[in-house]
């Protein structure tokens, strides 16, 4: 892991399409700005975690629902 200093208003560049900058320190918060590209996905982290466990729910059902599907076919 990197760990970088930065002062409010200064920022890390990530490639060459995403900036973070610090937009506001307020007690033990941190207020970070994200410039990236439409395409890029930003989550925070827990909302992030629940999007995937929401996924791989989805698949799980998907190939239960596949299963049962194949075994009612095979009947006909």
């Amino acid at each position: 892991m990197l760990v970088l200093t930065r002062k409010l208003g200064e920022s890390i560049a990530i490639d060459d399409h995403i900036k973070i900058v610090v937009v506001q320190i307020k007690g033990k918060q941190v207020r970070l700005g994200i410039k990236a590209p439409k395409e890029t996905k930003i989550h925070r982290e827990e909302v992030y975690r629940a999007i995937q466990d929401q996924n791989e729910e989805a698949s799980q059902a998907d190939m239960s629902s596949i299963s049962t599907l194949a075994d009612e076919l095979s009947k006909k």
